[in-house]
């Protein structure tokens, strides 16, 4: 609980802080990031036989860029006397005032495509050679429950039942303007359900681990925090999220060697966007030479070439490797649950937390819990990443 007397100490602080989150409420990428038409684009793609270049439309831009960052570089930094604090709060608008240029540029190509890089960066040598070496693996020596069986309706069920776990509250609306299954809106604490999606049975468990199990658990966490740093999200915080909800899938039992494969497809369809490889470029190596099925090739397309050039989709893979060496050396989780926060960023949210300034996390995502989650050729896998 923060005291009267600790805000008053800190009272530079939290005006700063009340500053960003007033001017970061307009700039949530993933509202401006996601095309208006997919799905028309999407026939237009497939009866041309794979050969038609999407035109996307994507929503207007509601707030003056040039105007917000004068505001986020006017902030007064240097009134935060913790040097590591205002590090933090100075790494912070730097981050900020890198997603108002992707929002701007959005449609714009690589104009948009060098942004994202910026914030985003693009998959390392390393990275790809991760990627390849997963997709080696056989489906065949894994058994997986993937038949596409359930609507958006059955999936609404699902998640209703599996959000008793949890002892917060969100809507969940279904979407026809997501390039997801799923995904979730920090600021209105939605679960978005894409609406024409057909759901497997592991699907529905993969989502609900990831979606809320560790999306939404932090969305709750961080309302539960003194400063708005923690809604708002730390620098870089997309590789920590993304590795912690996919390793919640991988501590429930539902993560597959199929899901593996769509995290590495994804690392191999961002890399083609250096190479210089338009939308049904991309889509034919996936389709062709990896083999992958036409509405699958299309949705990880369509992921990395939203935009311009989005290149936020190989961090799933490198937040997985990072979360699970993580928590393989028994390292505490739950400061990385405390809300939209980064893993390069711990010895912070510690300080903060020792100083009285955050709180530790409310809720905890319940996968971590399960004792019994090591499967041998999973272990295998995720050991053998560089």
């Amino acid at each position: 609980m923060v005291t009267e007397k600790l805000i008053k100490s800190y009272q530079n602080l939290f005006d700063i802080d009340s500053n960003l989150d007033r001017l970061v409420k307009k700039i949530e990428l993933l509202n401006y990031i996601n095309p208006l038409n997919i799905e028309s684009e999407k026939k237009h793609f497939f009866s041309s036989k794979f050969n038609y270049e999407p035109n996307f439309k994507y929503p207007k831009i509601r707030f003056n860029g040039y105007k917000l960052h004068r505001l986020f570089f006017s902030q007064r930094l240097e009134r935060i006397k913790d040097e590591d604090i205002r590090n933090l709060y100075k790494d912070i608008i730097y981050e900020y005032s890198g997603l108002i240029e992707c929002i701007e540029t959005i449609g714009q190509g690589k104009k948009f495509y060098y942004n994202s890089l910026k914030s985003f960066g693009t998959p390392t040598e390393r990275d790809i050679e991760n990627a390849k070496f997963i997709l080696r693996f056989d489906n065949s020596d894994f058994e997986e429950d993937l038949l596409p069986l359930y609507n958006v309706d059955d999936a609404i069920d699902y998640f209703e039942a599996f959000r008793t776990r949890y002892d917060f509250d969100f809507t969940i609306k279904k979407s026809t303007n997501i390039a997801a299954a799923a995904m979730v809106q920090n600021n209105t604490k939605t679960l978005l359900l894409r609406k024409n999606h057909k759901f497997s049975k592991n699907q529905l468990k993969v989502l609900a681990n990831h979606e809320i199990g560790v999306h939404l658990v932090t969305t709750f966490n961080s309302i539960n925090q003194p400063l708005k740093i923690f809604s708002n999200g730390f620098p870089n915080n997309v590789e920590t999220q993304e590795g912690l909800a996919v390793y919640s899938e991988y501590k429930s039992g539902c993560l597959t060697i199929t899901r593996l494969k769509e995290l590495a497809y994804r690392v191999i369809a961002t890399d083609s966007l250096a190479k210089g490889y338009n939308f049904s470029d991309t889509f034919h190596l996936l389709h062709n030479q990896y083999k992958v099925n036409r509405d699958k090739a299309f949705s990880i397309t369509i992921r990395v070439h939203r935009g311009g050039g989005f290149t936020k989709d190989h961090l799933y893979l490198t937040g997985l490797k990072k979360v699970y060496s993580y928590a393989k050396d028994e390292n505490d989780l739950d400061v990385l649950l405390t809300g939209k926060v980064t893993l390069e960023y711990k010895e912070v949210i510690t300080k903060l937390q020792s100083l009285g300034l955050a709180n530790t996390s409310k809720y905890y995502t319940d996968a971590y819990l399960n004792t019994d989650a090591s499967e041998k050729n999973f272990d295998f896998i995720l050991n053998s990443l560089k």
